[in-house]
């Protein structure tokens, strides 16, 4: 992989991981004392600085209590990745905001589609 796409990769990772620490109502020095790590490291690895090892990710996602899949999802410019991104999102909804949002996403998709 190039470097810049590795950074790239890191930084989007980082954004997911930040996400899901604000979900989970969790402080970067919270998170950092379950990892048993500074919370610089945590700050690093936030800011797309440092990538996470494989391990590292499978800790963040236990204690944020999601998947490994989910955090590397959030950040992949994949299609599908992040059609399951929207359906986990539309999964907390109630049928009438659901429906709002597809309907949302339907306008603006034909809206952008005719650029």
């Amino acid at each position: 992989m190039v470097e810049t796409d590795q950074k790239a990769l890191a930084e989007e990772v980082g954004r997911a991981i930040a996400k899901q620490r604000m979900r989970s109502h969790l402080t970067q020095e919270e998170v950092a004392e379950k990892l048993g790590i500074g919370n610089e490291a945590v700050s690093r690895i936030e800011r797309g600085i440092v990538a996470p090892s494989v391990l590292r990710l499978f800790d963040f996602a236990s204690i944020y209590q999601c998947s490994a899949a989910e955090l590397l999802s959030e950040a992949s410019p994949r299609p599908d990745d992040q059609a399951c991104r929207i359906s986990r999102l539309l999964n907390t909804l109630d049928q009438a905001d659901r429906q709002l949002i597809v309907e949302m996403v339907e306008r603006l998709s034909e809206r952008l589609s005719r650029r």
